[in-house]
């Protein structure tokens, strides 16, 4: 049976779909069957790996409100082993439209309860918010990664965030485990980047994962080619970084059995 791991930031621009992403595709090319779910409104994941939202007809958004089947909306992308429930445009009226449903929060379990067993490894890239989304992706996951940003704002709002965790842990889900805090957007030149660092691990300790994502062009531009980092430059230090976390969590998942 497959493990679900959500990427969840509150703050937006931290890396979050990026690494939703690339670690599910990572973990595709180290033969593990993987689905990538995008429950997003802003679909970034979906387009990330090569389609249009807008022509997306049957997406998370149908499956949460019943109106289709899991295995009907999952499709292939070019990445090897890997798989997608696509976000669409509908996605953005699903929190008002799940307020009034019986056990709202749990939804998304429903969904991938289904279709559980089919794979190794489910990530979800969830929005950059709090609200019910994210509550559903955080009660239907075994864990969940928290990427942050090596800049200074990097643990603004990251007690929030783990606070909600600590909820969801205590009212929706008791087996919610936090996996691990991953830090992205690192540049070296910067000795603000280094100091974050250093603030994190000092912090987190064994919370926060040896990989580090580095600042990467070839990593920055593959979204707009439709393409995971290991499709669109597998030599690049971007993929190299996302192979390593895939790898360190593999083995993390190893010790822990």
């Amino acid at each position: 049976m497959g493990k679900i791991i959500s990427i969840a930031n509150q703050k937006g621009g931290v890396g979050k779909t990026t690494t939703a992403i690339n670690l599910a595709a990572s973990l595709g090319v180290l033969e593990k069957k993987v689905l990538l779910v995008d429950a997003d409104p802003q679909a970034n994941s979906t387009s990330g790996v090569g389609f249009d939202a807008n022509d997306i007809k049957n997406s998370v958004y149908e499956c949460l409100i019943g109106k289709a089947e899991t295995s009907d909306c999952i499709i292939s992308t070019k990445s090897p082993n890997l798989f997608l429930l696509p976000a669409s445009i509908n996605l953005v009226g699903a929190e008002i439209e799940l307020v009034e449903s019986i056990e709202r929060e749990y939804k998304m379990k429903k969904v991938l309860t289904l279709i559980k067993d089919q794979f190794d490894y489910i990530i979800i890239d969830c929005a950059p918010s709090l609200g019910l989304l994210t509550l559903n992706a955080l009660s239907a996951s075994d864990s969940v990664i928290v990427p942050i940003q090596c800049e200074y704002f990097a643990l603004e709002g990251l007690g929030k965030l783990l606070n909600t965790i600590k909820i969801v842990q205590q009212r929706f889900n008791i087996d919610l485990q936090i996996e691990g805090l991953l830090l992205t957007m690192y540049d070296t030149r910067l000795r603000l980047a280094n100091q974050v660092v250093e603030e994190v691990k000092t912090h987190f300790q064994d919370m926060v994962f040896k990989t580090i994502i580095h600042r990467n062009v070839r990593l920055g531009e593959s979204p707009s080619f439709g393409e995971t980092i290991v499709i669109h430059d597998v030599a690049s230090k971007g993929a190299i970084n996302y192979l390593n976390l895939a790898n360190e969590l593999l083995q993390k998942l190893t010790i822990t059995k």
